[in-house]
């Protein structure tokens, strides 16, 4: 843990001197929020202690935090249950995969977890593996840990004490089906490490964010009443054939049908008890025979009461449509043009850059653009 913090102040130390010690730490309202998916994640590998440092000195509102539980109940701050696709799990413990070939965080303790080196997304076919961002950073090339979600807290915590800054935390509570089915409540050990770390109310810089509708309803009515918090939530929007959540009919597993979240009822159903919603950027706009077609889905959440931030923008080329030609301009679409409240980016300064230095149209403007798509 040491020598993570010494590569930490280093990187830090550098960055800072790159930033505007003059910039406002935070921004107006009306203009939209950039959270810093799993860091900056465009750059370092993601949901390391490095890629947040790093994140943290570009500014955004927000940095996120996916959540999932190690053997001994620790929250560990990776995106998937699994490990095969960020670690050399495979290569350190070769005899831990389950039936189906994966090597699940909960079959892992804090200390065996720690011992694992994270690398940028990969591919493994067979004795090969190739990186998922073939331009980003190199495998292979750095050591890289796993953190605590208490780790992170800490170390964001600790900057915004040290730099008088306010970066807020976006946690996403992972597949609670999957943490039920293995006997754990990880949505009641995140609130409860949460309230420990002083977020327990809407005063606090903070969205909890879930894909599981059912969980989130539960938070908000049970939970948070129990332990006296009051937490603004997003929910997360999916495509049914991710998988991302899982029901058991008829003694089988079967995907949750997420379809009835883009619908008018059910974003209302929805606004009964989160604050925004988190959909996928195609959602909102696509290129239909080179066509540009905006869904109605904004207005209508907006219609709601509900926030929406869009992910996973990219800067990427391979990432950027052919018919929008670059970064900026999809920046200039969903920001100017589609009105969203926020965006998640694994490229936080490019978005935090587009933000402050443009002159952004107003809420009018924007309602307009989508009443001529709707």
């Amino acid at each position: 843990m040491a020598q993570t913090l010494v590569r930490i102040n280093i990187i830090f130390t550098v960055l800072l001197a790159t930033f505007s010690q003059a910039a406002e730490s935070l921004l107006p309202q009306q203009r939209p929020l950039v959270i810093a998916h799993r860091g900056a994640s465009g750059y370092l590998p993601e949901h390391t202690l490095e890629a947040k440092a790093l994140a943290y000195a570009m500014r955004p509102d927000y940095i996120e935090q996916d959540l999932v539980l190690s053997k001994d109940n620790h929250l560990m701050v990776m995106h998937d249950i699994y490990l095969d696709d960020t670690t050399d799990v495979a290569e350190t413990y070769p005899d831990r995969a389950r039936e189906d070939g994966r090597y699940y965080a909960i079959d892992f303790t804090l200390a065996e977890l720690k011992r694992l080196h994270v690398s940028e997304a990969f591919v493994r076919s067979g004795d090969s593996v190739t990186a998922k961002y073939p331009n980003r950073f190199p495998l292979g090339k750095s050591s890289f840990q796993l953190s605590t979600f208490e780790e992170e807290l800490e170390l964001i915590q600790g900057l915004n004490h040290t730099l008088g800054y306010d970066v807020g935390i976006y946690p996403e509570i992972k597949q609670p089906w999957f943490h039920y089915r293995e006997g754990r409540d990880i949505a009641a050990t995140t609130l409860s490490v949460l309230k420990q770390y002083g977020y327990h109310s809407r005063k606090q810089k903070i969205y909890l964010q879930c894909f599981d509708a059912e969980e989130l309803q539960r938070i908000k009515s049970k939970l948070m009443p129990q332990l006296h918090m009051d937490l603004p939530l997003i929910q997360l929007i999916a495509e049914t054939e991710w998988g991302e959540k899982m029901v058991e009919v008829d003694g089988q597993l079967q995907n949750y049908d997420y379809d009835w979240m883009q619908t008018p009822t059910g974003l209302k159903k929805i606004a009964t008890y989160a604050d925004g919603v988190g959909p996928a950027a195609t959602m909102l706009a696509g290129f239909k025979d080179g066509k540009l077609a905006i869904t109605s889905f904004v207005r209508q959440a907006h219609a709601n009461h509900l926030a929406v931030h869009p992910y996973t923008f990219r800067a990427d080329p391979q990432q950027i449509p052919p018919a929008v030609g670059s970064f900026e301009n999809l920046l200039r679409l969903f920001i100017g043009k589609i009105g969203v409240d926020g965006v998640f980016t694994d490229h936080p300064d490019k978005v935090r850059a587009f933000i402050d230095n443009r002159s952004l149209p107003s809420r009018q403007v924007v309602a307009d653009a989508n009443n001529e798509h709707s």
